[in-house]
């Protein structure tokens, strides 16, 4: 059972329904808070359908036994996500974001709680552009599968610690992220997950992936936090450990 920062355990709290507003639009979300919450996780995803995604629910279910808050929610009505010039607009998707951040924020349940965006597809690239216009208001970023070179001249401008996450057998998003990573100025850190693809659909591929989020989260919502475990090197992470492996990871040479 996952301990909060006062000591006390955390018991996962039930999972409701809630609509964000913004404009004229209306985003529905899942919105799971523990009792109590260490931090909050926002997921930034362009396509529509993220919140009926079982990988997605998987996700949300390991944060919140670790005591993390999680609103998942998609940027773009179902409508709007057939729409690619719409699931590639970042500048939008990123007001959108910072739209739901506030939404949040006005939230009592979740005012104070330390914030970190996770983020697939185009929605990476929005993600960094919010998170670089929140500056310290935020705590966090976990990239899984995304496209962070979206995101432009913003990238140099992130403040918040960034994980990339992508799968082994992806090899395009591989050297687009490791392209990416060499302009961010923050602190950042790269993984690889051997065997899986960019949907991270193989046995193992989803769970090695929601390790990795957690503990980024964890280490960057507390007030020290301590990054020492990843490498800002691509390094591999085992969907399916081998037993006594340290973590399935090795450094990746190039």
């Amino acid at each position: 059972m996952a301990m909060p920062l006062d000591g006390a355990p955390a018991s996962s709290g039930p999972e409701r329904t809630v609509d964000v507003l913004v404009g004229t639009v209306r985003l529905p979300g899942y919105l799971t808070v523990p009792e109590p919450a260490r931090g909050l996780v926002v997921f930034a995803h362009a396509g529509g359908g993220s919140r009926s995604n079982g990988g997605n629910r998987m996700i949300t279910e390991h944060l919140g036994t670790l005591g993390l808050a999680t609103l998942l929610n998609d940027l773009l009505t179902g409508e709007e996500a057939e729409d690619d010039l719409l699931v590639f607009d970042v500048g939008m998707l990123a007001d959108r974001l910072l739209a739901t951040v506030s939404w949040a924020r006005a939230q009592p349940e979740l005012s104070g709680l330390p914030l970190g965006f996770l983020a697939t597809g185009s929605g990476t690239g929005a993600a960094l552009m919010a998170a670089a216009d929140l500056g310290d208001g935020i705590r966090a970023v976990v990239s899984r599968s995304g496209r962070p070179n979206l995101a432009g001249c913003w990238l140099e401008q992130v403040r918040a610690p960034t994980l990339l996450v992508v799968g082994g057998l992806d090899h395009e998003l591989f050297e687009l992220n490791l392209a990416a990573q060499s302009r961010l100025r923050c602190r950042n850190a790269f993984e690889v997950v051997p065997g899986a693809s960019e949907g991270f659909d193989e046995p193992g591929a989803l769970e090695a992936l929601s390790k990795l989020a957690g503990r980024w989260f964890l280490f960057n919502f507390t007030p020290r936090g301590d990054a020492s475990a990843f490498r800002r090197r691509p390094r591999r992470r085992s969907a399916s450990p081998s037993p006594g492996a340290a973590d399935g990871g090795r450094l990746l040479r190039r």
